[in-house]
């Protein structure tokens, strides 16, 4: 077994089980892509079996921290077992969630989503990769389940220096799906959806603006980067008059009009728009258009903290629009899914676009990934998704 030996003092987190060493930790070492090493610190203290990445920032990440684990097929069965048994203590009401979320199941680099009878992979880390034949088989006996497609054709691949891959990896099956969640349904497409085809993660956040739309008797709600129209569905559900829905694709758009029809909604209660958000929201404050609820779900600005800077004006932009539009008692959902932007951060931003827009509002709530899309106490990475409800006063 192949060791690396850290920097004095670079062990801290290591002994706090936190999962990534950085290259810029590591004195001594390497290994293959996706090789696991034995880890060590200044002294040769074991610390850890990690997975090696020859290209990446995050020179490895930690399989465990328990010096007499083999990292081996029955390691990678027991925890995809763990993880998909974890969801059944979940309140989950749909039948599409999230089995493994990368590090806070203990498998970095591997995201697995179950949409009915179907699971779609991807995997993200050299670790993973190296390990992808066992992980597909222990999969699949976790779940029972015989179809799994991959969907290994997101930007950080690149950073590990892997070629994007999609396709299925086992059985064979139509890519195009329905989905339940909570009182709707929602249509995909695994093969060409966003991420694995859906964002599951905002699963909760939708029955929650169904509820507000339910409880305040919403009657013009504006759905800013509504792709398939989670949103929308969700309001329309709870009773919203009309749904006005903004986004940049048309794909989108005509599985957002899908659904409508799938959920049995008239056609002239949804808008949907093929527009900039920014320009459209610049032209209702232009209008004098306003919105009783106004949802704003943006597509990742920061995807590191280095990008924070740039990031938090594209988020304080869209913020300070939408506040201007928004109608007196009307509630704003606002998110951002950047992993660069911390919570405090996104709250003095959206705080900020606030009082640029000469606007004041109650936070009645914050807002984070559904449950099957866990942050664990030793990776606080982990808390990617963040958002705030806002009532104008």
């Amino acid at each position: 077994m192949k060791t690396i030996r850290l920097r004095a003092g670079k062990e801290r987190s290591l002994l706090r089980r936190h999962p990534w060493i950085f290259e810029s930790a590591i004195a001594r070492g390497a290994a293959d892509v996706g090789e696991t090493v034995r880890v060590e610190s200044h002294e040769g203290q074991f610390l850890a079996w990690a997975a090696f990445s020859p290209v990446s920032k995050i020179r490895a990440r930690v399989w465990s921290f328990e010096e007499s684990q083999r990292i081996d097929a029955s390691f990678f069965s027991l925890a995809c077992a763990k993880a998909v048994s974890a969801r059944q203590r979940f309140d989950i009401q749909s039948d599409a969630l999230r089995l493994v979320h990368g590090e806070s199941d203990g498998l970095p680099g591997l995201i697995v989503d179950r949409y009915g009878d179907t699971l779609v992979a991807q995997f993200l880390f050299c670790g993973a990769e190296r390990w992808k034949s066992v992980l597909t088989d222990a999969l699949l006996a976790a779940t029972g389940l015989s179809k799994i497609y991959e969907r290994s054709d997101a930007s950080g691949r690149e950073h590990e220096g892997l070629p994007l891959i999609a396709g299925w990896l086992r059985g064979q099956g139509n890519t195009d799906l329905v989905l339940r969640e909570h009182e709707w349904q929602l249509t995909l497409n695994i093969a060409s959806g966003h991420k694995t085809g859906f964002y599951l993660d905002q699963r909760d956040s939708r029955k929650k603006f169904s509820e507000y739309s339910r409880r305040l008797a919403f009657e013009r709600v504006l759905n800013c980067y509504c792709y398939t129209g989670g949103f929308t569905m969700a309001a329309l559900k709870g009773g919203a008059l009309h749904v006005t829905s903004i986004d940049s694709s048309g794909a989108a758009l005509e599985k957002a009009a899908l659904n409508l029809e799938l959920n049995g909604f008239e056609a002239g209660r949804a808008t949907f728009m093929d527009a900039d958000v920014n320009a459209s929201l610049r032209q209702f404050g232009a209008a004098g258009q306003t919105f009783d609820a106004i949802v704003l779900d943006p597509p990742k600005f920061a995807p590191t903290v280095a990008h924070a800077e740039r990031a938090a004006r594209a988020y304080k932009d869209i913020n300070r629009l939408a506040c201007k539009i928004l109608a007196p008692g009307g509630v704003l959902f606002t998110y951002s899914c950047s992993g660069g932007i911390s919570p405090d951060l996104f709250h003095k931003i959206v705080a900020s676009a606030a009082i640029d827009a000469q606007v004041d509002g109650y936070i009645c709530e914050r807002m984070g990934a559904a449950p099957d899309h866990p942050m664990t106490i030793n990776f606080p990475e982990g808390e990617y998704l963040k958002g705030l409800v806002v009532m104008r006063k």
